[in-house]
């Protein structure tokens, strides 16, 4: 491990946390030759299945392509870099639990689509509205229109609070 700063090889590490549930490992690290600190995360190499694009091409899977979608979804919404490593290592997850070796692209974009509702619907909406590619507006409204109906039969749902109970 090299240092970023001066390049020198040589390093100690500090301190060594795990993060997101034992995936990553997140090291603190001086460099012993300019003293300076800086941090790496170690994840396992794991083998995930090829993405099969919707025109047919097929590419290794690329965790940044995700992080990247939902960042820009997320922009200025209050979602925590936390909530979306969680959900991009669940996605991870899901895909390694299928033990495919090839996996359509349309299932990881669903599958973002379904956790960033549970998460934010102007980010769903954001994500929902690239992803999809709507050719106008009553497409749009469509997609709105069915997220307001799913809303309203959580709403009917949940069942009242008894009274003296909750506030």
């Amino acid at each position: 491990m090299r240092c970023p700063f001066c390049q020198d090889a040589e390093n100690k590490v500090i301190d060594s946390r795990e993060s997101h549930e034992g995936s990553v490992i997140r090291r603190r690290r001086e460099c012993l030759a300019c003293k300076r600190r800086f941090t790496t995360y170690e994840r396992v190499e794991e083998l995930y299945p090829l993405i099969v694009k919707k025109d047919g091409r097929r590419e290794a899977f690329d965790r940044e392509k995700i992080v990247s979608g939902l960042k820009k979804a997320c922009e200025k919404r209050p979602v925590s870099v936390d909530q979306l490593e969680e959900t991009v290592v669940a996605i991870e997850r899901l895909l390694q639990g299928m033990g495919e070796k090839e996996i359509n692209s349309s299932v990881i974009g669903e599958e973002v689509m379904r956790r960033l509702q549970e998460m934010d619907e102007v980010a769903y909406v954001r994500f929902a509205s690239v992803y999809r590619s709507f050719r106008d507006i009553s497409e749009f409204m469509h997609e709105l229109k069915d997220l307001l109906e799913d809303q309203e039969r959580e709403r009917k749902a949940k069942p009242p609070l008894a009274p003296g109970r909750g506030s």
